[in-house]
């Protein structure tokens, strides 16, 4: 992990090289904008302490390099066969198609998604947290640029919400449990792309806040397994009530912020005549909150075991205590808050 000075420095570069991605008005300037926020998220990622960082990063840097590449001599196939670099002009209908696949891959959707379980295990939470919510934002806008209705991007949807949901069913692991639940979340983003820059963007934001609600919440209790939850005494119950409601809020469920994009997004679609699809996300949406609620049944019973002792210390943790906090009464009132101001307008 490099010092904070430098850890500085490439998160500046890493958010430039986002910016530089989507506000090109090229194939070439928005491809050398990805090209930048990987070079400076490779580093952040890299550890010589931790061999599984390490791991990692030559993982993540090997897939967002063949699809870098990919995406390169799609661009360079399109400017010889059509324009010279534009952004929206396309005169075949599978252009849009094979530009979007590798933009698909470097997001984590299904059925791309075979390198992302493997790169979370090994990255702290802080990374965790960028991995899941700006390394997204680029390859995401840059798809809305293209992103059609149609049979490629309907089976892409419905591929990463059911993969999402099925794949978190058997893990232990609390990292890929949130990877498995990042990829259901890229269904829904995908989904609001094809209903409108404003919605995906509204949803982005929301789903980027509760993850990292999570995350905070999770490192603060320094938890990576599902039977470690159980290790927090009641000393930390504070700790695992906002973990719990925040992951119960990720999932979707209604009285929290998190239920407020799906919704948006279910209304779109019954309006675009799309029921079908928004039939099985829904579905694909409770068994994603099955898993959470695994976690957090046994904590939320009355009659729950807790041990007098706890290896975790607590102490100089103030400052991410009150910021999880913080994000954490957001995620909770937050629906609360957008249902008065809508009854109020």
């Amino acid at each position: 992990m490099p010092s904070n000075s430098t850890k500085i420095l490439l998160l500046t570069t890493l958010v430039s090289g986002v910016l530089v991605a989507v506000s090109s008005n090229s194939w070439f300037g928005a491809w050398m904008g990805l090209e930048v926020n990987l070079m400076s998220f490779i580093p952040l990622m890299s550890n010589t302490k931790n061999m599984y960082n390490t791991e990692a990063s030559l993982k993540y840097f090997i897939v967002q390099v063949l699809a870098s590449a990919t995406l390169l001599f799609m661009v360079v196939m399109k400017t010889l066969a059509e324009d010279l670099f534009t952004l929206t002009f396309m005169e075949t209908s599978y252009t849009p198609m094979i530009i979007c696949t590798p933009l698909m891959l470097k997001s984590g959707a299904a059925p791309f998604h075979w390198w992302f379980p493997g790169v979370m295990e090994g990255l702290s939470w802080e990374n965790c947290g960028l991995l899941m919510t700006i390394q997204k934002a680029a390859p995401l806008m840059l798809m809305s640029y293209l992103i059609e209705i149609n049979m490629f991007t309907a089976s892409i949807i419905l591929a990463s919400t059911i993969m999402g949901a099925i794949g978190g069913l058997n893990q232990t692991s609390m990292r890929k449990i949130m990877t498995y639940s990042s990829i259901n979340h890229t269904g829904w983003m995908l989904a609001a792309l094809i209903m409108g820059d404003n919605l995906w963007l509204t949803y982005f934001m929301i789903y980027s806040t509760l993850v990292l609600t999570v995350l905070s919440t999770i490192s603060l209790s320094s938890v990576s397994f599902i039977n470690q939850t159980l290790l927090t005494n009641k000393e930390a119950m504070l700790t695992k009530f906002m973990m719990f409601t925040s992951l119960l809020s990720l999932g979707g469920l209604p009285p929290f912020l998190g239920f407020l994009p799906k919704w948006i997004v279910i209304q779109e679609m019954i309006v675009n005549k799309m029921t079908p699809m928004a039939t099985i996300m829904v579905i694909t949406s409770l068994i994603t909150l099955y898993y959470y609620l695994k976690i957090s049944y046994s904590s939320f019973m009355i009659l729950s075991e807790e041990p007098k002792w706890n290896i975790q210390s607590h102490k100089n943790k103030t400052a991410k205590k009150i910021s999880a906090m913080i994000m954490s009464s957001i995620s909770l009132t937050g629906m609360l808050m957008c249902s008065i101001m809508a009854g109020l307008i």
